[in-house]
């Protein structure tokens, strides 16, 4: 299985976690990288990241800036730090020079061109700071209705997800939101 998840990785021209890790990526334990994510293989060395972090589709992470390439004959690079226990949501990209605080959340389809302290929520283009993690658990609690929109482990595909359970989604999504563990 992790033969074919390898090739599938190539043939969509990502480079394997432990590829990049022998060229000088620095991982901590815990790291989920989604499919599609793009990490900087040529600047791999420069990038770091910490302890039980998630990296949503198709994010990228970008150790090099080459737009100074033909203005100055030189490349520009810096280094990304992502810190413990951060989420960075789809189609993000982190751009070189760049430290993510611990536990920090970047929305998807951000652009993070500046530092991120830890324990805020960052989203846009560019990204800025939102709010705190804690005010935005707080909101997200709120949206939880007291269960009646809260699914168990089996409500994910592969984990048991049948037509009753789907039904029961769709039904519970058509005015609004539901959360899955």
């Amino acid at each position: 299985m992790n033969l074919i998840r390898k090739m599938l990785m190539y043939l969509n021209r990502e480079v394997p976690t432990d590829t990049l890790v022998k060229r000088g990526l620095k991982v901590g334990n815990n790291f989920n990288r989604q499919q599609g994510v793009y990490i900087d293989p040529t600047h791999c060395y420069l990038i770091e990241i910490g302890n039980d972090v998630t990296i949503s589709i198709r994010a990228v992470l970008m150790a090099h800036d080459a737009s100074t390439k033909k203005l100055l004959g030189y490349t520009k690079l810096g280094r990304i730090k992502i810190e413990d226990h951060v989420f960075i949501g789809a189609n993000a990209t982190i751009l070189p020079g760049v430290t993510i605080g611990e536990y920090a959340v970047i929305g998807a389809g951000s652009v993070v061109t500046k530092d991120v302290p830890a324990r805020t929520v960052a989203a846009g283009c560019p990204a800025k700071v939102l709010c705190t993690t804690e005010e935005y658990t707080l909101r997200q609690k709120a949206q939880m209705r007291d269960g009646e929109n809260v699914f168990d482990g089996t409500f994910v595909m592969g984990k048991g997800l049948n037509a009753e359970k789907v039904r029961k989604l769709q039904e519970q999504t058509r005015d609004g939101i539901a959360f899955i563990e």
